[in-house]
């Protein structure tokens, strides 16, 4: 008799909007649950690669994503329970405002597509809203009884008062709190030295900020601890999950034999990834080595590359200077070895990126632009490649600032076509065994891609040994 996997608890962490510091409450809750004896599980709504760096860091465990937009909403509940499997509770830090989500035409009668109250209702876990308070008084009953009961799907379990200015207005929000019944959790005052350095694609990346960043989680933790009622959020945490757990083996279809080994970029300027991307390489018969494109060369006996998604326009100069890799990774591509490169990756196989030398597999260009690319884009594969057979869908996002000086080059042909605002696009390279393009897509929602992706490797291996 199998025994059943119980349910981990979980509390989701929401704000009214974005700003409000649901990253820095979060992780530091992530962090104080951990010291207090917890083994906590972390999670982040949405397509975001950042936060759940810090997420990690602060619960010693990886962070992962839920997001319904990427995955499709059957897929949470299993993949909440895959990775909070062994935890005593789980924290999900929502992404924008509570009921902020894919926008769409026309709008959903309930909660948004990829929104923060989407996944709390597909979890059944209370939300903690945590509301900036500066500039807030006795109004914040109003606020708060507009967030309870704007939709009955949605349960407010708490809120946690962040960036009170004084003991006179924490006594007025705890009044306004308890005027709608709206549990006081903790109470944070402002303290502008937690800030963690940011860019233009949101918080510098855990990795690359290295020992400051860690030193920003523990003082995140300490905050958390001092000013939040921990007992209370223990006590408030539930979830309601009749799915399985997730089963990367069952999900990629089987194993591939002759265990190819594939490479994936890591170190400072590839640090896009979701976990499960690597236990699904791994569950179709891939041998995974991380490798950082600034400093090693390929593996031995590489037959596929990963090249994710990051900042590579932050890194260029040692990237460039990697002159031996970059070489590899051309000769390798003409040989036809298998490469799967998103965002960072497409310009890592572009000519140059900011006048700095790339690997010149894609005969274009690429720089640093002024305005942000952002969205989920619903997209069809226009040629077959070593992911996706001709034709399939998938749902991915763009998040990027630099842009290519040509959108076509000799001999490759457009990876995707979606619509964006009404008007046909095409985007990305598709050539030999390379798929290049600026499109995020999580495994997990295409579990399919990677074992076509690993059959691939498999192939390279035994016609190049």
């Amino acid at each position: 008799m199998v025994t059943p996997v119980p349910v981990t608890p979980a509390v989701v962490i929401a704000a009214p909007a974005s700003g409000s510091g649901k990253t820095t409450i979060a992780t530091g809750l992530i962090g104080a649950l951990r010291a207090a004896g917890d083994r906590v599980a972390p999670f982040k709504v949405g397509p975001d690669y950042i936060d759940p760096g810090y997420h990690a860091l602060a619960a010693g465990r990886v962070g992962r994503n839920l997001d319904p937009v990427l995955v499709g909403t059957d897929r949470i509940g299993p993949l909440y329970r895959h990775g909070s499997t062994g935890c005593d509770i789980a924290v999900v830090e929502g992404v924008m405002g509570l009921f902020d989500g894919k926008i769409s035409e026309p709008a959903p009668e309930g909660a948004a597509e990829g929104s923060t109250a989407q996944v709390a209702g597909l979890l059944g876990a209370p939300v903690v809203l945590v509301v900036d308070a500066r500039g807030h008084s006795q109004s914040l009953a109003a606020v708060l009884h507009g967030f309870a009961t704007f939709d009955r799907g949605v349960r407010i379990g708490g809120v946690i008062l962040n960036r009170v200015g004084s003991a006179r207005h924490e006594q007025v929000l705890r009044q306004a709190c308890e005027k709608v019944g709206v549990p006081v959790l903790g109470v944070v005052p402002r303290l502008a030295e937690l800030a963690v350095p940011s860019r233009h694609l949101g918080l510098v990346t855990a990795v690359e900020h290295g020992g400051a960043a860690a030193a920003a989680v523990d003082a995140m933790t300490e905050l958390i601890t001092r000013h939040v009622d921990l007992d209370a959020v223990r006590a408030l945490a539930t979830a309601s999950v009749a799915a399985p757990v997730w089963d990367s083996h069952a999900e990629v279809g089987g194993q591939v034999a002759g265990s190819p080994l594939v490479a994936v970029a890591g170190g400072s300027a590839f640090t896009f990834g979701y976990a499960e991307h690597r236990e699904l390489l791994e569950a179709a018969g891939a041998r995974v080595v991380v490798f950082d494109p600034a400093a090693d060369g390929l593996p031995d006996g590489v037959a596929g590359l990963v090249l994710p998604g990051g900042f590579p326009e932050e890194h260029a100069t040692a990237l460039a200077a990697n002159t031996a890799l970059l070489t590899s990774v051309r000769e390798l591509a003409r040989r036809g070895l298998p490469i799967h490169a998103e965002c960072a990756g497409l310009l890592y196989l572009t000519r140059a990126l900011d006048g700095h030398p790339m690997a010149r597999v894609i005969d274009v260009d690429s720089t640093f632009g002024s305005a942000l690319t952002l969205g989920y884009r619903e997209a069809v594969a226009l040629e077959p490649s070593v992911l996706f057979e001709s034709g399939e869908r998938v749902v991915g996002h763009e998040f990027h600032r630099t842009v290519l000086a040509e959108q076509s080059a000799a001999g490759w042909a457009p990876a995707w076509g979606w619509h964006v605002s009404g008007s046909a696009a095409k985007e990305g390279f598709v050539g030999g065994n390379v798929h290049a393009s600026y499109l995020h897509t999580h495994p997990a929602g295409n579990p399919a891609s990677i074992h076509r992706f690993v059959s691939a490797a498999a192939t390279f291996a035994e016609r190049h040994g």
